[in-house]
């Protein structure tokens, strides 16, 4: 068998849309005698949420022996395809050894397994969200994390091998496991990049010594004297707040993967203050921005290029433009090598707010992903949050890849 199949659908009724993904992963994983599933992503929109026990029930009937982990969404992706808003679900499995992995929920702890990495769902309810992110980071021996917030516009359950309401749950890895995770971002910075110079919790009084509310005005190139213009173009902003000791921007106009972006959630013209939607403090860097579909697109194209970069150097070398360059590439490998080490499967986390029409038709996100890395199998779902390294983000993508042993 493949080491990963998924399957994907939209329906109704979940079983129907069950089946027809079930019928998905029988055909690709043909026999079993590269060793049976053992771990299963299952992810499925906010339309099943009521009855998500009796779909996972039935995902262990289907396939006794997988332990699973996923979370509600309001849409979930696959392969080139997202079902957003829609009754639909996608599934996942992988031939992974069971020593190598560790499903954990808040009645499942870790325990004493040495993790190297971790996916995590959780409920965006839960208290001290970001704090428990942040322990959990440094539980693991690379202190990275990966996943995203449970989504829906009711009941946003989580599977780790059962149905879970509320807190943390999620999947950790070992050392021995290959993969390969990055953050794309999309927002747009609309000015320069300020510091935090007077703050208090999330009121944030002054930028550059300046009062924050005139350096918002300034960057937006608007007048608080004109409501009619001014209220519409703050409400579209939002705030990308990095560390002080590490860069807001990547590169000229483009934030880099640390920044985490934040609403703006009250001005104070009286003070000249904003209020934004976390705590902030003296010597941060922020700029202000806007979601931007171009800028979205430019960088998850960026990240898929990275991804294949790292787990399939030579293979891009053998497709190169340049005839010298694929000559070139096609030398240095020894005799009879086999090309370096190819995505096995992915999961793809991204927010609710880049779904739908964001990137200007349905699935054109997806599809992106699709042709940067090729018909792999894929599983994810449209998030109310994404979580990476020890971070929360808003806005953002993250995608994770599998290499194949």
């Amino acid at each position: 068998m493949k080491p990963f199949a998924h399957g994907h659908a939209a329906h109704a009724d979940w079983r129907v849309a069950l089946a027809r993904a079930a019928q998905q992963i029988d055909s690709a994983r043909g026999d079993e005698r590269s060793g049976a599933p053992t771990l299963g992503w299952l992810y499925f929109s906010d339309h099943y949420a009521s009855e998500a026990e009796a779909l996972y029930d039935e995902v262990r009937r289907r396939w006794p022996g997988v332990a699973w982990v996923g979370a509600c969404g309001i849409g979930v992706s696959a392969s080139g395809v997202e079902h957003f808003d829609e009754p639909g679900l996608a599934l996942m499995l992988a031939a992974l050894p069971r020593s190598d992995f560790r499903v954990f929920s808040g009645a499942q702890p870790l325990g004493g397994f040495a993790a190297h990495t971790a996916q995590v769902h959780a409920d965006p309810a839960t208290p001290d969200l970001a704090e428990l992110i942040g322990e959990l980071s440094a539980r693991t021996a690379s202190g990275y994390l990966f996943g995203g917030l449970a989504s829906g516009r009711g009941r946003a359950p989580q599977i780790a091998d059962g149905v879970h309401d509320g807190g943390l749950s999620g999947v950790a890895f070992s050392g021995r496991i290959a993969l390969v995770s990055r953050v794309t971002q999309g927002c747009q910075p609309v000015g320069p990049v300020r510091t935090i110079t007077g703050a208090e919790r999330n009121v944030i009084a002054t930028l550059d010594g300046q009062p924050a509310l005139a350096c918002l005005l300034g960057d937006l190139g608007i007048d608080i004297a004109t409501p009619d213009r001014a209220l519409p173009a703050v409400r579209q902003t939002l705030a990308g707040l990095s560390a002080g000791n590490t860069d807001l921007l990547a590169h000229a106009g483009q934030f880099g993967a640390d920044t985490l972006v934040r609403h703006l959630i009250g001005i104070d013209p009286q003070r000249g203050a904003i209020a934004i939607g976390d705590a902030v403090q003296p010597g941060m860097h922020l700029a202000f921005c806007q979601r931007d579909t171009e800028a979205a697109r430019r960088d998850l194209v960026r990240i898929c290029a990275e991804v294949r970069e790292e787990l399939e150097p030579d293979e891009l070398a053998l497709h190169d433009a340049r005839p010298a360059a694929r000559t070139a590439a096609a030398a240095a490998l020894p005799a009879g090598a086999a090309l370096g080490p190819r995505i096995a499967g992915a999961i793809y986390v991204s927010c609710s707010g880049r779904g739908g029409p964001h990137f200007g038709a349905p699935s054109a996100e997806l599809a992106i992903v699709r042709r940067a890395l090729g018909d792999v199998p894929l599983a994810g779902f449209f998030a109310a949050g994404e979580i990476a390294r020890n971070h929360l983000y808003g806005y953002t993508g993250v995608l994770t890849v599998f290499a194949a042993d």
